[in-house]
């Protein structure tokens, strides 16, 4: 019988005991926990801050009562190992609670006390009395208990890591503004930068604010205020420090691992064997009757066999039990953590495994990487999304280094599946050829793993190779040819600064439009990669030998080139308290009417709230649901300026839900005598320009919802937006014919101010226009006159251009400077576009 005894009872410690008492019921085995839980799901400790794990006991995954009595085990909590003696074999143990010390005898020790968040010593830091980090239930119940009693408005989460971000989601979802500090140029670590760029677009969009590459000076009023490196300070209700972990067993606070005599890593972990024991920091002799597993241990990198320390929940546990098989005298050896993560990031899942781009860099090692952004299943079955895949590895050997994905359903799955390969010793050869489950409800014939595998195994056999998004605008400024081998319009609604556009299906035609030579460097890019692929093909037939793949194409170029947005409104997935208002029981009964403006792009879902409004009767309520981010942040000022009632303003997955109960026009707040209400609002438009119209006629809309009388006066080659699309037998003198000949025929046949492109360009417009629904411009000018903007047409401009009142669309008054100025009186808005 051994007598064995565990330090630490969460994650690594509680394995451990358990498999020592299934391999062995007559061994005396006693565990030591600091605090007042053992095997609670500090994972889940954010969810249940953000009330997203409503029950607390949920979170205790053993009791101490359970597991003693489960597993015939001594388990004291609130006990602390505070010293080893080696040599006589006894640790001594102190009592958290009142002090009392004792001596414990082992013939086995296990060392699992976890690690602690990082505190370091920032000026004012002591005093805030609003600061928290979270390690454990405690923490937690703080947290969630400053947050009920004291309700903050606004949050500031120091540290963009694993618990940071949860914590910033959580926080956000119940409501509270928050801001991220980070002093790196990017959140979560395990990505790279643009991989974790889509991660900041996510943040941004979910109204949490991004602070990069900035760090925490100091503190103010109590923790109130933050004063950044930068000089910066920001307002804060409460704050919670998140910027890392480290071993908790710190020689200069904790005497335990120096008493040891346990040799120790760079960063204070303790060194660790194939078999989890430890190593003696003098002689360099294992220790044969220690263990040391989880947050404290170091451990080997699977992937390249470097030193490395992996504080995850799946390691620790693993290491657990091979420790236990050790000591039962199992022939087990640990081969090292692949670090394998996957995060929940609102809409979003994160997920990595092995190593990034930037460790392999730091480790001198040869690599190349490539992107992908396949469907997460068949495009053709409802509900498909892009997956934005990245896969790193050794282009001599195929060896696997690690993945990164982002996206939504099934993203930690093809994670799941490379890291089994690099476990099993697969390459980049045996990706391609994996049979996985398909189903179109689940993946495609060709998963998003196999194309990863096609697509490295590419670059590997030399059939192309591989230029960078932190690459491609440096060889362009510096004269490298770059060829966009998409559409027209996919060209026209953004691209690389110097990219010549030939389409894929005209390039075997125009490849004399090539001016380099077939022994200088072209550069493909598509949208994500495949059809610059297909390019290259058409390319080499041709002659063509040094040939580039833009890799994950301008997707991947353009999401790495995201900019930061912050805004003030945060918009949570629960309705914000501060917009939740008391409403008086109606004199009529309440009608509430249901609105989807689901796919509707600005001012779509305005328009429909207004339409509907427009009919109801005063206390009735509607509900409008809408995908566009603009209605979110316009719908309050729209409701406040109409004398309407914001009920709620809810967020759920990319929808927003807005409760809206019909006011009195009369109610809005009045005016100062002393500025009259400006219920006027004129647009003079002189363009001919199917841009500037279409933008002309968004404001007026505008405007014309929030209670404006708008008139749009007409003139010279802005008559053009109102002339019928049909020929209409009128008399008319041979220079009026011929102006009329060269005038575009109505607002759908107007050129564009720029990019026009022989007539391409407003073609290109349109269909983008109709992919995201967008009205088209004559749809815009009816739905502006339903909402009674009056279109005037210049009687001068038109006698000047041969245009007779005939040929105008219907609805069309005549009129010329009098009654532009008579419309312009008292007016708070004039433009002339």
């Amino acid at each position: 019988m051994k007598k064995i005894l565990i330090v630490g009872g969460v994650a690594g410690g509680a394995t451990a005991a358990a498999r020592l008492r299934r391999l062995n019921e007559e061994d005396e085995i006693i565990i030591f926990e600091r605090g007042e839980y053992i095997s609670f799901a500090n994972c889940g400790l954010p969810y249940y801050i953000g009330n997203v794990i409503s029950d607390r006991n949920k979170l205790l995954v053993q009791t101490i009562e359970g597991m003693s009595k489960r597993f015939n085990l001594d388990i004291r909590n609130f006990s602390e190992v505070i010293d080893v003696d080696r040599e006589n074999k006894t640790v001594k143990v102190r009592n958290v609670k009142t002090g009392e010390t004792y001596t414990e005898n082992y013939d086995i020790l296990i060392l699992s006390p976890g690690a602690k968040p990082l505190k370091p010593k920032i000026d004012g830091i002591d005093e805030a009395d609003n600061l928290f980090v979270l390690r454990n239930i405690p923490d937690a119940d703080d947290i969630k208990k400053f947050i009920e009693e004291n309700k903050p408005n606004r949050a500031v989460v120091i540290g963009g890591g694993f618990i940071g971000i949860e914590m910033a989601e959580n926080l956000a979802l119940r409501g509270i503004k928050v801001t991220i500090v980070e002093k790196l140029n990017q959140v979560l670590p395990p990505l790279d930068f643009e991989m974790a760029q889509i991660v900041h677009q996510e943040i941004n969009a979910n109204g949490v604010d991004l602070i990069l590459e900035d760090g925490i000076a100091g503190f103010k009023d109590r923790g109130r205020k933050i004063v950044l490196e930068s000089g910066k300070e920001i307002d804060t209700d409460m704050t919670i420090l998140s910027i890392g972990v480290a071993p908790d067993l710190p020689c200069s606070e904790n005497p335990l691992a120096k008493s040891c005599g346990l040799a120790l890593g760079k960063k204070g972990h303790i060194v660790t064997t194939k078999q989890l024991q430890t190593i003696d920091a003098k002689t360099g002799q294992v220790v044969e009757d220690i263990y040391a597993i989880g947050d404290v241990a170091q451990i080997t990198d699977y992937v390249t066999g470097d030193e490395t320390a992996v504080p995850l929940a799946g390691p620790a546990n693993r290491q657990g039990r091979l420790a236990a098989d050790h000591i039962n005298g199992i022939d087990v050896n640990y081969t090292g953590a692949l670090a394998s993560s996957v995060l929940k990031v609102f809409n979003l899942t994160v997920a990595s495994t092995g190593n990034n781009e930037r460790q392999l860099k730091t480790k001198g090692l040869k690599y190349k990487a490539v992107h992908a952004h396949p469907a997460n299943h068949a495009t053709y079955y409802p509900g498909s999304s892009q997956i934005a895949m990245k896969l790193l590895f050794d282009p001599d050997s195929g060896k696997i280094y690690g993945a990164q994905a982002v996206g939504r359903e099934g993203t930690e799955k093809r994670i799941d599946v490379i890291a089994t390969t690099i476990k099993l010793g697969g390459t980049i050869r045996d990706l391609q050829g994996l049979e996985l489950c398909y189903a179109p409800p689940y993946s495609s014939a060709k998963d998003p793993v196999n194309m990863l595998g096609y697509i490295a195994c590419n670059v590997a056999d030399g059939v192309y190779d591989m230029v960078y998004w932190n690459e491609i605008d440096d060889i362009v400024k510096n004269g490298g040819y770059l060829l966009d081998v998409r559409t027209p319009l996919e060209f026209g609604a953004g691209h690389i600064e110097g990219a010549v556009n030939i389409e894929l299906d005209e390039l075997r035609n125009r490849i004399d439009e090539i001016p380099v030579s077939k022994d200088t460097p072209i550069y493909v890019n598509c949208q994500v990669g495949l059809r610059a692929y297909l390019a290259i093909r058409i390319l080499q037939a041709n002659g063509f030998k040094k040939i580039y793949n833009l890799s994950g194409g301008y997707l991947t170029y353009k999401e790495a080139k995201y900019k930061i947005q912050n805004s003030s409104n945060a918009i949570s997935d629960t309705p914000f308290e501060d917009k939740k208002q008391e409403v008086s029981p109606p004199s009529t009964p309440q009608i509430i009417k249901e609105i989807d403006a689901r796919g509707l792009q600005c001012p779509g879902p305005l328009l429909a709230v207004y339409n509907t409004l427009k009919d109801a009767k005063e206390g009735d309520q509607i509900r409008v649901t809408a995908t566009d981010y603009g209605f979110a942040a316009d719908i309050e000022n729209w409701c406040n300026t109409n004398g309407h009632k914001l009920i709620s303003l809810t967020r759920d997955n990319g929808k927003y839900t807005a409760l809206i109960q019909k006011g009195d026009k009369e109610s809005r707040c009045a005016f100062p005598s002393s500025a009259p209400p400006q219920e006027n609002a004129t647009i003079v438009l002189f363009s001919g320009n199917l841009d500037k119209t279409l933008a002309a006629m968004i404001i007026a809309q505008g405007a014309a919802m929030q209670g404006k009388n708008v008139t749009v006066f007409s003139t010279f080659w802005g008559l053009n937006a109102l002339r019928k699309d049909k020929p209409v037998k009128v008399k008319k003198n041979f220079i009026e014919k011929m102006f009329g000949f060269m005038m575009p025929r109505g607002a759908s046949k107007m050129p564009l101010s720029n990019m026009n492109m022989l007539g391409i360009g407003p073609a290109m417009i349109k269909s983008l226009m109709k992919s995201k629904n967008v009205n088209d411009i004559d749809t815009m000018i009816k739905s502006a006159m339903d909402l009674g903007v009056k279109f005037v047409a210049c009687t001068m401009s038109m006698d000047l251009m041969g245009i007779k009142q005939e040929e105008l669309i219907d609805g069309v008054e005549l009129g010329g400077v009098a009654t532009y100025v008579s419309r312009s009186e008292n007016a708070g808005i004039t433009l002339f576009i």
